[in-house]
């Protein structure tokens, strides 16, 4: 079996190393190719990815290019995690939203359809290269925004399935606090990439005891802290909301915080510096403890777990994945993509049933929604207007004033990865 990393010369791949060697059993991979432009990462990273297999015991070969057709050549499986202009293009993303008082963030808003428009089309060729190197090829997004890539891909016919790491984060964490085995836990997880509610935890399945009410009554305090949320507000609506709702319910004084610190890609562009200094240390034969500061917690796990189902049948016959709705939220059109609880299989990726949805999650999903369709249009097309009516439409802007300003901003930051300025 090959597989191939797009972006392997990230400072995240060494988690994803450490899954793929822990759980060869369950992904027995006999080729890994890491393919990055940045040479000079990929060769620290490559090095160290080849330690952690050996360290293991693992037989597969790794490999490292960057060139993208040789990487994806005959490739099972294609992972995709890239960054698009990279953490310098990130730390614009996450400050100039501010300037209109609007949050500054990756994924969402303003600064997360800047991320769209730059990665939407990189995604698409690299995705025809996977196509014309074997059509039957899956291709498993992880790249930011999600929903939206991952969309992308589906609408052009490729064989595709977007990947968070945020609900097995929260099933591990239940886990732990249910002292269960993770695989017992099983999340009413419902909404879209980022926007997301946990509605139930239940024990064994589907049909097992809802553990939800009793963990927030012995625990709300814990998980409101870790959200970032008054403990009121989970009580209030009995859900755990995804930590990215925090730009929704506290928008304000999100923006408070970012304007007086330092942003987060900086805080990232940092720590890559200490990581892949210690990644080149041929001492060094497993992902470093500071890993676990720059995200991605349990995404090789995740990734692991779906590439065996997809290419074997031998993961978890039910995952949360990013695919077609498919008439499971019945107030979307089949075509959006929604994060939920899937059937997954070689086949591909089948939502599981959702019980009817409150109001007060239904309409904020259908908003983000009809933005995310906007941005899609965006980032195909292109076009002042398009990128106007993207930003008017998202909940976090929604003002004529805003979007105005917010485009001019986008467009001057961008105007080398977006080919119609």
């Amino acid at each position: 079996m090959k597989l191939a990393v797009v972006g392997g010369g990230s400072t995240y791949t060494p988690e994803l190393i450490d899954g793929f060697a822990r759980l060869r059993d369950t992904l027995p991979i006999g080729e890994l190719v890491l393919v990055d432009p940045a040479a000079d990462r990929l060769d620290l990273v490559g090095g160290l990815a080849r330690r952690i297999f050996a360290k293991r015991g693992h037989p597969g070969r790794i490999t490292t290019t960057s060139d993208v057709d040789a990487g994806v050549a005959d490739a099972d499986a294609v992972l995709l995690q890239l960054r698009v202009g990279g953490q310098a293009a990130r730390n614009q993303d996450e400050t100039w939203p501010l300037e209109c008082g609007c949050v500054g963030q990756e994924t969402t808003g303003a600064g997360g359809l800047a991320k769209a428009l730059r990665t939407v089309p990189v995604v698409l060729d690299i995705a025809e290269r996977v196509r014309r190197a074997n059509p039957d090829a899956w291709i498993i997004d992880f790249t930011n925004p999600v929903g939206i890539v991952t969309r992308a891909l589906l609408q052009a016919g490729h064989r595709a399935v977007g990947l968070c790491n945020v609900a097995i984060g929260f099933q591990r964490r239940f886990a732990k606090l249910l002292d269960v085995a993770p695989a017992e836990v099983y999340l009413e997880h419902v909404g879209l990439n980022h926007l997301t509610w946990e509605r139930g935890v239940r024990l064994g399945g589907p049909d097992g005891a809802d553990m939800l009410p009793g963990l927030l009554a012995g625990h709300g305090d814990a998980l409101a802290a870790d959200l970032r949320l008054p403990r009121e507000v989970l009580d209030r609506l009995g859900v755990v909301p995804s930590y990215y709702l925090r730009y929704f319910y506290a928008h304000d004084e999100v923006v408070r915080e970012l304007r007086t610190k330092p942003s987060r890609a900086a805080e990232v562009a940092e720590m890559e510096k200490q990581l892949l200094a210690m990644y080149g240390d041929p001492a060094l034969d497993e992902k470093p403890e500071l890993l676990s500061r720059r995200g991605g917690a349990f995404y090789s796990e995740a990734a692991v777990d779906l590439a065996a189902s997809l290419l074997r049948g031998g993961g978890s016959p039910v995952q949360v994945v990013n695919t077609y709705n498919n008439g499971t939220l019945p107030f979307l059109a089949d075509d959006a993509v929604i994060e939920v609880q899937a059937r997954v299989d070689t086949s591909g990726a089948v939502p599981l049933a959702v019980p009817a949805l409150d109001p007060l999650y239904a309409g904020l999903i259908a908003n983000v929604t009809a933005y995310e369709d906007l941005a899609l249009e965006a980032a195909l097309h292109g076009g002042r207007d398009r990128v106007f009516k993207a930003l008017l439409s998202h909940p976090l802007i929604g003002q004529f004033e805003y979007a105005e300003a917010l485009t001019d901003q986008l467009i001057a930051h961008n105007r080398e990865h977006l080919a119609w300025v």
